[in-house]
């Protein structure tokens, strides 16, 4: 029996979620964990989620942290949040949609597409969680990214 979503969609939610789940735990930026991964090990992580996925994730993101030499940082935006912090998963869902239409919308591989969406402006805003970016919808934060508005 099939998921409600496309194994696509599963597999970038999990890759998101892990860039999240390592950056929280190196107190670094959600774009300088995707840089220090880089596409090839963003691809291979995309490509093998559904084992990634049914392993621990404490122990797949330790994996990546010593591959990629991830080393710790200063940002701590769930230390800075006054309100609810959402989980690694919610926020994975989050950048999900984002980068699935920046793969569709401008064409480009899911590697590169993750690597634009937290490069762009709006992930600054999607990680803050004092703010209520983070909850609006994904066609408003696409529009967001695509055009540059972000108020």
């Amino acid at each position: 029996m099939a998921g409600r979503e496309s194994r696509q969609a599963n597999d970038v939610f999990f890759a998101c979620s892990l860039i999240d789940y390592i950056a929280r735990k190196t107190k670094n930026r959600r774009v300088d964990v995707a840089e220090a991964l880089g596409s090839s090990r963003l691809g291979r992580i995309i490509e093998l989620a559904d084992v990634y996925h049914s392993d621990n994730i404490d122990a797949v993101s330790d994996g990546f942290i010593e591959e990629a030499a991830i080393g710790e940082g200063s940002f701590d935006n769930v230390a800075a949040a006054r309100y609810a912090v959402p989980s690694h998963w919610d926020v994975g869902k989050v950048y999900k949609r984002l980068v699935l239409a920046i793969a569709d919308r401008e064409g480009v591989d899911l590697p590169e597409a993750l690597l634009r969406a937290y490069r762009s402006p709006v992930s600054t805003l999607i990680d803050d969680y004092n703010g209520s970016f983070y909850y609006d919808s994904p066609e408003a934060i696409y529009d967001a990214y695509a055009t540059g508005e972000l108020e």
